[in-house]
This record gives C-alpha cells, structure tokens and sequence, in this order.
C-alpha cells in the first residue's frame, strides 16, 4: 500500500523503477514503522511481558504458590513500566532506588493490614507523596508510582506479616528480571529509537503523498473521505516530528547534528502540507486554504470536480507516485540511474523546466512537487549521509549546493529560556497531590461500604484518573472511559474465567496476552487499555480462587465510585476548570505564535538571526497541550454542541497559525544561504498589525474586561507598496511570504469573533 510500482506508461524511464519494486517485507516494515513510531508500543508490551514471563519462569523453578506468583507477575509489570528515563544509566539507578522502595511499601502494607484506621491514613498520605514527586521529574514519578501499585499489590494478594519473605523474594527476582529483559533481552537506546522514529517519519510522508494522491483522483463521493484522509495524514506526519523533536538531545552525537535533523524535519512536514493545499486547489474551482486542511468537517473547496484527463493530469498523477518513492526508497548503486533521474526530474520543476501545459493551479502543483522533491533530497541527506551525485543534473546540483549552504550555517546554539515556576497550592503537583487525597479519602470510605475487603479498587480509579489530567473535565472524561472499558472488561473476564477454569498455566498466557494488548493499546484508547485490564483481573482472580460474577460486578461498582470520588474532588478541591484550563493554554499558544511570527519577520525584513525552529516546535507542543486540553469539550457525548463547534473552530485557527508561522521561519533561516530570498525592510511594517492583533487577542483571553480590540486594514501586500514611485514592488521577497502573512493575519484576525471579542469595520 505505501509503495506501489510506477506507472510506465509515459517513457521507459520509469520502467527501471518499476523494476526496483520493493519487497513484500519492506513494504510491511514500513506499515509497521508509520502504525507505531518509534516501535514504542511494540516495545513497551514485549518489555513487560518478557519481565512478567521471566519472573513467572524462575518463580515456578523455585516452586512458590499461585499467589506468589501473581505477586511477581504484578511487581514484574510494576517495575517495567513506570520507568521513563531516556538514558540507559538513568534508567538503572532508577530501578534500583525502586527495590528499596517496594520492598518498604510492602512491609508497610502487610504490618498495617490488621491495623485499619492507621492503615487508610498511612494510604492517602503514600498517596499525597506519590503524586507530589512528580515534580521532581521522571524518576520522582517512577519511585511514586512504584510505592503505591506494591501497596496496592500487598492488598490485592493479603500480604501478612508471616509471609513476607516469599513476598521478599517474589519482588526482587521480578525486578531483577525486568533489569534482565530491559537492559540484555530488549535493549533499546535512545540513539536507535531516534533512527526508528526517522523511519517512521519517512514512512507517514509517503503515507500522506498516497493520501494527496487518492484525493486527487477522488470522485465527487469519495472526495470527503480522501479530504479526511489527508487530514489525518497530515496530523501524524506533525505528531512523529513532535517525537523526533523530543528525542533529538538525546538521540544524536552532538547539537549541530539535531539542529541538522530538526531543520530537515520541518522542511519536510511544510512541503508535505503545502503539497496538499496545491492539490486541493488543483482540483477545486477556487483557492483552498489552511483552514480546509485544519477544521474537521471543512467542506471542499467549490467544483469538487475531477481534474480533466490529459497528459498534464497524467505526468502530474505518475509524478506523485515518484514522490512517493523517492520518500521510501534511497538512490543507491543497486538501483541503477532509474531512480536518480525521476529525482532530476521533479526537481527540475523548481526551476520550471519543463512544466507541462496547464492550467496555473496544477503547474503549481508541479512546483510544489519539485519543492517536496528538493526537501526529500535534504532529509535523505541529513539522515543516511552523502549521496551519490554523479548523475545529477544543473537543478539538482543547485538544490545540492542551497542545502550544503544551509548545512554549514546552522547554528547549534539554544535559546535557554524557560517558563516562571509556579509555587505553593498553584504548583500543578501540589494541586494534584491534595486533590488525589482528598478524593481518595472518599473513595475509602465509600469503598468500604460496597466491600470490606476489595474497597482498594476504588482508590485505585481514583489515583488513576488523575494521572496525566490538569482540568475537572480531563478528569470526567477519563473516568467516563475507565468506567466504560471496565464494564465491557468485566464482560470478558466472566468469558475468560469460564474458559481457562484451573488450568494454571492457560491462565497466566492469557494474562501476558492481556498485558501486552494493554500497553500495545494504551496511547491508542484508554477505554481499550481498561478493557484488557479488567479481563486480565478476571483470570488473576481465577487463579487466586476468588473469582465470581459478583466480584468483578463489585470492581464495576467500586471503578464508578473511585471516578466519581476523583470528580468530586476535582471539581471542589483547588478545582481547575476546564474553561480557565484552556484559556491559559489558548495564551501560551498566542505567546508562543508572537515570538515565532516577530522572529521570523525581523529576520526576514534584515535583522540578526535567531533561534526559529526551536520556537516553532515550542509553538507547535504548545499548540498539542491546548488540543488534548479540549477534548473535553469536543467529546462526541457533549451537550454543549456550540461550545463544541467554537472550540473546534479556534483550535482549527491556531493549527492554520501554526502552518504559516512555520513557514515563515523555515523560509527566514533560508536568507543567509538562499540566492532567491533578501531581506525586505517593509515586512517589519507589515508584522506589526499581525503582531498588535496577537496580543489583543491574548490579552482579551486572559482578561475579558481588556480594551483591546483587532485592528483591520488594506492587505498586507499593499502594505508593501514602494515609498518611492518607480521602485520594484516587492524587491526579492517572494509571493509565498505574502501569501503566509496574509494568511496569517487573516487567521489571527479570524479569531476575534469566536472569542466573543468586538470586530471593527475595516479601515481604509
């Protein structure tokens, strides 16, 4: 499906690249690669079962009971993933400190389990604690979430004090083999997990191209849904660069390497985009714009019509399946001149030679093909090295010396600049920690009226649903999900449970299997990872001989007392509504879009150079906060269906920003070293309306009451109009900057009216 072959019906040129076809195995590596980036899922489930699976190996060698071995199957999967340090030796230290740890929250557990009153308190404060070192950073959060899933652990298996030296022995063989499995059996460094996330990269471009293609070709019933394709397409090639950006300090030798690989990265991801709004147009009656890519459910632009089918059409469609493989496949010895000379070929679009008779939207559609041509070439290039330049042509040789140019002229320095940290109750881990308190507090007491000896269950849900949530409606929805997986989980548990009987071992196979779907789903769905959850509960409940219908009823009972607790608590104890959630993200986000657009137009209109791709990520991160922030108000079970729409719509806005933003700072680091682009002075006059209205908006969403207002006026093209009669018009400055100012400014201006902010007549 990535790579089909190469159309031949236009010159034997493409007959050798047809010939290179790639093999079956390729093509599943490549799915593989764009499905899961970075093969992080992959990789999380198999650590985690090969640590449950070796422990339950050498446990039964000792020949301990079923209930030990439920122990260190649990302690296994406890050990494995709460680590999340990068850096191998980080990783180590942490695990570790974490043996100490468990072992002492077992022994607390199991002294304190005849003690009731003394017990709970001791509880809610592991809990406070655990959920208050998160603010110590990854291995404060590992050592929290390792003294409270052993304490709970004592719990579930009715640790005594008698019995904790199998207890003792159960946890240290199960976190000796998740250091086994996690350091000799799946070794992973962040240096290989960068190369997988390139990979992935590479395969979700040609993802997307396939997409851009399909919609090209789409009828007028199929168009809607090959519309959504590209955008689906389009927001993961964003996502796997959000993932490379994370892991580029980590992953490569030095700075100037990172720098390299993050401007190769961006420029790919715009020419991508880029590439689909010219097709878009192509095949449209008008203009498109951002806003059709970015706002789900955006009509297609008027005259959804098929291209006509000439030759044009038919260079342009072959051309697209060339693209494609020139994302996927390397120009090498093995595959002769073929592929080097389609690369010759689309590349030479950027030159205009040879653009085939058309109309003007479909010849831009070959130059933006040439463009996406050229950013393939520089990320083949920051990625596996030199290539091969002997059968280059004038284009291609030009396009080869712009991006040596570029190369030589990144700088590796950092702007260092990091946000005021809050403190007291306002700090977010703080917040969390009391409210995680006091909604477990109830959740005690609630949960020892449904059950006095499965009341855990309920504290549980509470804890969980406020891992990784900032707001009372994160909250809801989290605990909406968890319910709805543990329901339907409770359902396959009883299947489960009747099927395996006694049959030990069948059991603890399904168990892994469980397991592995849960953390091979977990990013995906958290309704699904709760599902497998609770099946896996079913079987361990079997193997423990206190499995009924009736207690996995009860852990739907308990699961919706602990949501409900962890909703209260939130919404009563320091509560952090969603509306103030998302307008103090939707500020970071303008904040974020002033600094790129202000950096990127005083560069471009001659300033000194500055850091821009590091802004643009930080812009772009800040722009997936305020995403995940509003799901709660995009939930499909949402009542306020405009509230809804209008979150969608801004949102939609920002992502359109966020576009042209990038592209104005990609096409300003190209100054130093790009022939076609000079500064221009009056871009400086032309940015202070965008940037006046940034800030007009920022501030009516912090303050409502503000007197700001956006100011409107002539185009910003117009803006550039010479002082001097008889001047050049625009001098060097390109058409494709205006288009992004111009774009940009109406998208900021655009935002006035859904934030509720008064909209004055334009002003000649």
């Amino acid at each position: 499906m990535l790579m089909p072959e190469i159309m031949t019906g236009h010159g034997s040129e493409y007959g050798g690249v047809r010939a290179a076809g790639r093999s079956v195995r390729a093509r599943l590596r490549d799915g593989i690669a764009a499905s899961d980036p970075g093969l992080l899922r992959l990789t999380a489930g198999l650590r985690t079962v090969g640590a449950i699976a070796l422990t339950l190996a050498v446990l039964s060698f000792l020949d301990v009971d079923v209930t030990h071995l439920v122990a260190g199957a649990m302690a296994a999967m406890v050990a494995t993933f709460a680590i999340r340090e990068k850096q191998r030796g980080q990783q180590a230290v942490t695990l570790a400190l974490g043996l100490p740890v468990a072992l002492t929250s077992v022994t607390l557990g199991a002294l304190l389990s005849s003690r009731v009153v003394a017990g709970d308190l001791f509880f809610v404060a592991l809990i406070f604690f655990a959920v208050y070192g998160r603010r110590f950073g990854d291995r404060g959060t590992a050592l929290g979430l390792i003294g409270f899933q052993v304490y709970f652990l004592s719990l579930f298996v009715g640790a005594t004090v008698s019995g904790l030296p199998e207890l003792y022995g159960a946890i240290v063989v199960a976190f000796l083999s998740s250091a086994l499995v996690r350091f000799v059996l799946v070794p992973e460094t962040p240096a290989h997990i960068l190369q997988r996330l390139r990979e992935a990269f590479r395969a979700r471009l040609a993802q997307l191209v396939s997409a851009q293609l399909d919609l090209l070709d789409a009828g007028p019933d199929e168009v809607e849904k090959a519309l959504e394709d590209v955008r689906s397409g389009t927001a993961r090639l964003n996502e796997t660069a959000m993932m490379i950006q994370g892991r580029l300090e980590d992953g490569t030798s030095d700075e100037a390497a990172a720098r390299l690989v993050q401007r190769r990265i961006a420029d790919a991801e715009i020419a991508a985009e880029r590439l689909g709004l010219l097709l878009l147009t192509a095949r449209s009656a008008e203009r498109a714009t951002t806003l059709t890519l970015h706002l789900p459910g955006a009509p297609v632009p008027a005259g959804g019509h098929l291209p006509v089918r000439d030759e044009a059409s038919a260079t342009l469609r072959r051309d697209l399946d060339a693209l494609r493989m020139l994302v996927l496949r390397p120009v090498t010895g093995e595959s002769g001149t073929a592929v080097s000379h389609v690369r010759n070929r689309l590349l030479g679009y950027r030159d205009e030679e040879n653009l085939p008779p058309a109309s003007p939207a479909v010849q831009d559609v070959f130059r933006g093909i040439g463009e996406a041509s050229r950013a393939v070439l520089g990320l083949r290039i920051a990625l596996d090295g030199p290539q091969d330049d002997s059968d280059d042509t004038p284009a291609t040789a030009r396009s080869r010396e712009e991006l040596d140019a570029e190369d030589a002229a990144i700088d590796a320095g950092e702007d260092d600049t990091g946000d005021e940290e809050q403190t007291g109750l306002r700090r977010p881990t703080t917040r969390a920690a009391v409210q995680v308190a006091v909604g477990s507090s109830l959740a005690i007491v609630g949960g020892e009226f449904l059950s006095s000896h499965r009341w855990y269950w309920a504290v549980l849900t509470c804890w969980i649903v406020f891992l990784n949530t900032a707001s009372t409606g994160e909250i809801l929805v989290k605990g909406y999900r968890r319910l709805l997986g543990t329901v339907f989980g409770v359902v396959a548990g009883i299947v489960l449970a009747a099927l395996v009987g006694q049959h030990t071992w069948t059991a603890f196979a399904l168990v892994l299997l469980c397991v592995f779907a849960m953390f091979y789903t977990a990013p995906l769905s958290y309704t699904l990872m709760s599902f497998f959850v609770t099946a896996a509960l079913g079987v361990l409940y079997t193997l423990l001989h206190t499995y009924s219908a009736s207690v996995l009823l009860l852990r739907v009972a308990e699961t919706a007392l602990g949501a409900a607790c962890g909703i209260v608590a939130a919404a009563f104890v320091l509560p952090v509504h969603t509306d103030r959630r998302t307008n103090e993200l939707l500020v970071t986000v303008l904040d974020r879009l002033a600094d790129v657009t202000e950096g990127a137009v005083d560069q471009l209109s001659g300033g000194p150079p500055v850091e821009l791709l590091d802004k643009a990520r930080d812009l772009d991160q800040a722009l997936a906060d305020l995403r995940a922030a509003t799901q709660p108000l995009t939930h499909p079970v949402t009542p306020l269906r405009a509230r809804r729409d209008t979150a969608r719509y801004v949102v939609a806005l920002l992502e359109t920003c966020a576009y042209h933003a990038r592209s104005l700072a990609a096409t300003a680091e190209l100054l130093p070293t790009h022939p076609s682009i000079a500064a221009d002075p009056r871009l400086r006059r032309a940015g202070r309306r965008i940037q006046h209205n940034i800030g007009a908006v920022a501030a009516h969403v912090a303050d409502e009451r503000a007197a700001v207002e956006i100011e409107t006026g002539p185009s910003i093209a117009s803006l550039l109009e010479p002082d001097v009669p008889g001047t050049p018009r625009y001098g060097r400055v390109t058409d494709r900057v205006l288009r992004h100012l111009q774009r940009l400014d109406e998208s900021v201006a655009g935002l006035a009216r859904p934030l509720g902010m008064p909209v004055p007549a334009p002003r000649r």
